[in-house]
């Protein structure tokens, strides 16, 4: 249900659901190459490459080049694509809010104590 408001929310953005995952990534980890992209959005080469060419026509996202190696290129993310990310994020907390909005403190407290105990759990089985 989480993915599907999320969803409904991207319809109000020029961004489609993997550009918004790919936007993610370049907010959190930072300028990245179109191969390392690829490898965290987990696409082809060549499908993230078409993904950052429709994301750099609408001033998301632009090419830089590597200052140390001029023959790398690194996808930078634009103000406009910071500003929609925030944006997203912050509606879907405040559809977070609003379904958690009946529940007590406590049970807010034990819900975020076992997410955050199936997220170690996650962590520990997949870095196996």
């Amino acid at each position: 249900m989480i993915k599907q408001n999320g969803r409904k929310i991207l319809n109000n953005y020029p961004i489609t659901p993997p550009q918004f995952v790919a936007l993610q990534w370049l907010l959190e980890e930072g300028d990245l190459t179109i191969g390392e992209l690829s490898n965290k959005i987990n696409l082809a080469f060549s499908t993230t490459t078409d993904l950052v060419d429709r994301m750099e026509r609408n001033e998301l996202v632009e090419r830089i080049k590597d200052l140390k190696d001029r023959r790398v290129v690194r996808i930078h993310l634009l103000e406009k694509g910071k500003i929609i990310i925030h944006e997203v994020i912050e509606k879907r907390q405040d559809f977070l809010g609003e379904v958690l909005e009946n529940f007590s403190v406590n049970d807010k407290e034990e819900i975020t104590r076992l997410l955050d105990l199936l997220y170690e759990q996650m962590k520990i089985v997949s870095d196996k």
